[in-house]
């Protein structure tokens, strides 16, 4: 099971109150609603192997130098990435708790939490879990390894374990080529505009014809049955972004990853160091959850 930390921390911070505090008025609310979440995925799915993925960088220099745009939409006054001042401190505070517990955090210079996860999922023996509320994941879904999505944006309890059929039905394209849909269709959340005039309908009807960006660019210079003129011209005026969108917009999945245990880890002689967290942070019941979900 990998787990999209930021993905996860952000979804907590909103959907718990800012009253959860620390003895010593430090906000605990995404810490707690991470650490819950965690304990119940873990034993809903039961993975014996557990990594909680994070950003090397979330804003990764290669895919700037490709698209300066790419995320400039969540940039601050000071170039940083835009943060909840109550999050921040939050999260060095998690990262301790994660390691007292001895679960993998692995996160890589220069690629971003999603690269992380598709080298994880192409390295290692399946079966395969990521956790996640961002769609971009739907690329990486694969029948034959058994990946799928454990998609939340619905929230933990009315979440999606996405496959291929499901990718399918959603958006009326072969399940396997959500990249393509994605590269089409643009991400304004990750300010990549997609090809100019080209939207979710448009970018279907492609997905169902051709299975690669260069597929679509010679299905619209020889005139495809299945293309109108004006989608046509568009491809044709979208060339210069296509270059680059594939890369863009697919994950890394040959990230160089450290060969860690990445093991459900066992219950450590002395409890002592994630009892002092769980005072110090005033984390309660999340603590014992996660104490429960790992068998100990």
């Amino acid at each position: 099971m990998l787990l999209d930390s930021a993905s996860l921390w952000y979804r907590a911070f909103y959907g718990m109150p800012d009253s959860l505090l620390a003895p010593d008025g430090t906000p605990v609310n995404a810490i707690r609603g991470y650490l819950d979440m965690s304990a119940r995925l873990i034993s809903t799915y039961k993975p014996n192997r557990l990594v909680a993925c994070i950003e090397g960088d979330w804003r990764p220099s290669w895919r700037v130098e490709l698209f300066p745009d790419y995320k400039a939409n969540r940039l601050d006054d000071e170039g940083a990435e835009e943060e909840p001042d109550l999050l921040a401190p939050q999260i060095p505070i998690l990262m301790d708790v994660l390691d007292a517990f001895g679960i993998a955090i692995v996160g890589i210079d220069d690629y971003e939490a999603d690269d992380v996860m598709a080298s994880f999922a192409e390295r290692e023996i399946g079966p395969t879990r990521i956790v996640t509320g961002d769609r971009d994941m739907f690329q990486v879904i694969d029948d034959k390894k058994d990946v799928k999505i454990v998609y939340l944006a619905k929230g933990i309890s009315a979440h999606d374990l996405v496959d291929t059929a499901w990718v399918s039905k959603k958006y009326e394209i072969p399940g396997d080529r959500y990249a393509l849909f994605a590269i089409f269709r643009g991400d304004p959340s990750d300010g990549l505009p997609g090809v100019k005039g080209i939207g979710e309908k448009g970018a279907a009807l492609i997905c169902n014809h051709f299975a690669n960006v260069d597929e679509v660019i010679q299905g619209a210079l020889d005139g495809h049955d299945a293309l109108s003129a004006n989608l046509i011209k568009k491809i044709l005026e979208g060339r210069e972004y296509l270059k680059i969108a594939p890369t863009l917009v697919q994950c890394a999945r040959d990230v160089s990853l450290p060969h860690i245990d990445l093991n459900l880890p066992k219950k450590p002689e002395d409890l002592s160091a994630i009892y002092a967290l769980q005072k110090q942070y005033g984390l309660g019941a999340s603590i014992d959850r996660m104490i429960a979900a790992l068998g100990w």
